[in-house]
C-alpha cells in the first residue's frame, strides 16, 4: 500500500515522502541499494525502500515453510548475519526467524516468485544445479536464483548484487567530499559504473553468431528485469531504464 506521506520510527524528526526517482540511492533502513519509489525526507536526505518504509511486522516465506519471519529494525546479538537469498551482509532492517536463524533483507523477502514482462518470464528457485550466466558456476550454497522458463538462462541473485554493489561501492564511499544529492553527478557515476553482460553472455554462445546475439538480447533483458526486482522495484519502467544504461 502507497501513502503520499509517512511518519517513520527511523527518522521520528520529519515525515517522509513518496518519490519516484531513476537515480540510484542508498537506503537508510537497509543500507542497500535502490531504484525508483522509496520514501524520503527531503531536507535530511533520507531514504527508504517501500519495503523498508512500510514493512511487514511478520512474514512468511514460500522457500521456508516452517518459519516466521519478524521485521527488526536491526540484527540481533553481536554475530554477523548474512541473508540467505543474496549471501550478502545484514547491516540494518531485515526480516529473521528466531526458531531457525535464517535472515532476509526486506527486499529480498520481497522479490516476486515470478518476473514477467510478457515477453520474458522468470522464476524464482532457492537452489538450481545449472550454470549461472554470470558466474558460470554451477549452484551456490546459498543464493537464490531466477530461472528462464526455457530453462536456459540462470542468474544467482547473489551475482546480481555483487555486480551492483561492487560496482557502486564508489557512488557511496568512495568520496565523501561529493555531493551525493546532485542527481547528475549520480548519473554520471552511474553511467560509468553500470556493469555489463555482454562479454560474459557471448563466451557462452561462440559458435553461432545469430544465435549467440538473440541469447544475448534475452539473457540482458532478462538481467535487467532481475535487476529492478533486486533494487526494490520490479517495474517495467525502471527495467527499461537500467536496460538503457547497461547499452551505453
Amino acid at each position: 500500500m502507497k501513502y503520499n506521506e509517512i511518519a517513520h520510527f527511523s527518522h521520528p524528526q520529519h515525515k517522509l515522502r513518496y518519490e519516484y526517482s531513476e537515480f540510484p540511492f542508498k537506503c537508510d533502513g537497509c543500507k542497500e541499494v535502490g531504484i525508483g519509489s522509496r520514501y524520503k525526507c527531503t531536507i535530511c536526505d533520507y531514504d527508504l525502500h517501500m519495503h523498508c518504509a512500510i514493512p511487514s511486522p511478520s512474514i512468511t516465506h514460500p522457500f521456508y515453510t516452517k518459519c516466521s519471519f519478524q521485521f527488526l529494525s536491526r540484527p540481533p546479538g553481536n554475530v554477523p548475519r548474512y541473508c540467505n537469498a543474496c549471501e550478502k551482509d545484514i547491516n540494518g532492517f531485515m526480516y529473521h526467524c528466531r526458531s531457525c536463524g535464517f535472515d532476509l533483507h526486506p527486499c529480498c523477502a520481497k522479490l516476486p516468485m515470478v518476473l514477467d514482462d510478457g515477453d520474458v518470464k522468470l522464476y524464482l528457485y532457492r537452489k538450481i544445479s545449472a550454470t549461472c550466466h554470470r558466474c558460470g558456476r554451477k549452484g551456490r550454497n546459498r543464493s537464490w536464483s531466477y530461472r528462464s522458463t526455457c530453462k536456459k538462462y540462470n542468474l544467482h541473485v547473489a551475482c546480481v548484487k555483487e555486480m551492483l554493489v561492487d560496482s557502486w561501492h564508489e557512488l557511496y564511499f568512495g568520496n565523501e567530499d561529493h555531493n551525493y544529492n546532485n542527481n547528475s553527478y549520480n548519473y554520471r557515476k552511474l553511467e560509468n559504473k553500470m556493469p555489463s553482460l555482454k562479454g560474459t553472455l557471448q563466451t557462452h554462445h561462440k559458435k553461432s553468431k545469430g544465435k549467440a546475439q538473440k541469447c544475448c538480447e534475452v539473457a540482458g533483458l532478462a538481467l535487467q528485469f532481475i535487476i529492478s526486482a533486486v533494487l526494490g522495484d520490479p517495474t517495467t519502467l525502471i527495467a527499461g531504464v537500467v536496460g538503457s544504461l547497461m547499452s551505453k
